[in-house]
């Protein structure tokens, strides 16, 4: 088969009226996702501004055209053959307000969270240091329910404001949201997360904060590989069993590999790019580990990781 843009052999782009948005072609995701896979989008767009994400969504309408809202890809695997439509990303939406008088910080989609724990430590903010290791955005904490050492982000939400595939915007709030273990009703696709308040607990010493936002991160760099491309944990924890890393440890696959996708030899919940693994490498990967877990422990492991477009399981 061929991949979508497979007819289109130059890059095009469109620049909206009334708008700094750029519509680019043909755009490989490779380098706007974690794991550094993917095939091209058909058509490709990072706005900076709410006002410019409701314009890109209203010209994929006018075009006839599906959206794909990748966030700032952080926890995506997306297929080599690429997708079709417009994909939107989060990765340009940045900025951070925090408010003395309420404790209280508003911050935009794609800004880092390991930078926003940094932000609050530093101001002597506590609420955040479990954040600094996690290698996303704070929309995809918003979506996913990241968290980490015993805290996640549902905990300090307020609310989150997102906009609709048909443009409308909305404020949700933590109960509507349908929160669990790294999941909320957001991962059904059909909205996109733009901005967040979080409630956090200033008049810390700033120092003090900073060093438990330190540890935080030094024990996360040395239990994972953070030094190879991935998107974090693989798979959710299983209710009533150890960690999933266990399960997989346990079942002897560590290190293992399909091309050049591995399991992670430091921390076996994690999939690793060792260099030019292809996304089809990680998603055999993901489905092998699942059966193997599955045969040696009754556990079917839920993938936390969200893919998109078209694979074939082996």
């Amino acid at each position: 088969m061929t991949p979508v843009n497979g007819d289109r052999d130059r890059s095009e782009s469109i620049y909206l009226a009334g708008t700094a948005c750029q519509i680019k072609s043909n755009v490989s995701l490779s380098t706007f996702t974690s794991f550094r896979v993917g095939g091209p989008a058909e058509w490709y767009v990072a706005p900076k501004q709410i006002e410019e994400v409701q314009a890109c969504l209203e010209w994929a309408r006018a075009e006839g055209l599906p959206v794909t809202f990748l966030g700032a890809g952080s926890n995506l695997l997306v297929s080599d053959r690429g997708i079709p439509g417009l994909a939107i990303s989060t990765r340009h939406l940045r900025y951070s307000r925090f408010n003395p008088e309420t404790g209280q910080v508003t911050v935009a989609a794609g800004q880092s969270l390991p930078r926003l724990a940094w932000q609050a430590a530093q101001l002597g903010w506590e609420g955040l240091e479990w954040a600094v290791g996690i290698p996303g955005t704070l929309g995809g904490a918003v979506v996913m329910n990241a968290g980490a050492h015993g805290s996640c982000a549902s905990e300090i939400l307020v609310n989150t404001q997102v906009v609709s595939r048909q443009g409308n915007i909305s404020i949700l709030t933590p109960e509507a949201l349908g929160y669990s273990y790294r999941t909320s009703i957001l991962q059904r696709g059909d909205r996109l997360v733009t901005e967040a308040t979080f409630q956090l607990q200033p008049g810390a010493d700033p120092a003090r904060v900073q060093s438990t936002t330190s540890e935080q991160l030094e024990h996360r760099k040395s239990t994972q590989p953070y030094h190879l491309p991935s998107c974090g944990s693989v798979f959710r924890n299983p209710d009533g069993s150890p960690g999933a890393g266990w399960l997989i440890e346990q079942a002897g696959l560590k290190g293992y590999q399909i091309g050049s996708a591995q399991v992670a030899e430091r921390h076996a919940n994690f999939i690793v790019n060792r260099g030019g693994a292809k996304a089809s490498d990680i998603f055999q990967l993901i489905r092998y580990v699942q059966s193997r877990v599955e045969e040696h422990w009754a556990v079917l492991l839920e993938p936390e990781v969200r893919t998109i477009g078209e694979f074939q399981a082996l």
